[in-house]
């Protein structure tokens, strides 16, 4: 009887293995084509949507020199830097995936400074790294 079954187990084995060999999945070129490309790009691109606090927006370039070195002495963990939409020098700080963490910062720096508020801005990899 032992023999009976192990027979029979090793023939549905054999079966089962046959039939998983003779089975090919082949995907469409064009959905092919499709995944390639997504690949390529989300290899190169390193960013996501995410969120800062903006510090300050001013036409005054000293003005953004000089509150940024205020921030960067009292907030050296937090990663800060400005961009220029002409005629606006913009001051940016932290890097943060979901408005929730970056509303913590903005609570934190509205003591200090005027005007702070969240933007939504593309935000590399690397830096929310950083803030974790």
């Amino acid at each position: 009887m032992r023999t009976y079954c192990f027979l029979c187990f090793l023939l549905l084995s054999s079966v089962a293995l046959t039939a998983q060999r003779n089975y090919r999945v082949t995907p469409d070129p064009d959905v092919a084509r499709v995944l390639d490309v997504f690949a390529e790009v989300s290899e190169r691109e390193d960013k996501v949507e995410g969120w800062r606090v903006q510090i300050l927006a001013t036409t005054d370039r000293r003005q953004l020199e000089t509150t940024e070195t205020a921030f960067r002495a009292n907030y050296p963990s937090v990663p800060v830097d400005w961009v220029h939409n002409t005629p606006y020098y913009k001051l940016r700080a932290g890097a943060f995936y979901t408005r929730q963490e970056a509303d913590q910062l903005r609570q934190t720096l509205s003591k200090e400074f005027e005007s702070v508020y969240l933007v939504k801005d593309e935000v590399s990899e690397a830096e929310l790294l950083k803030m974790y």
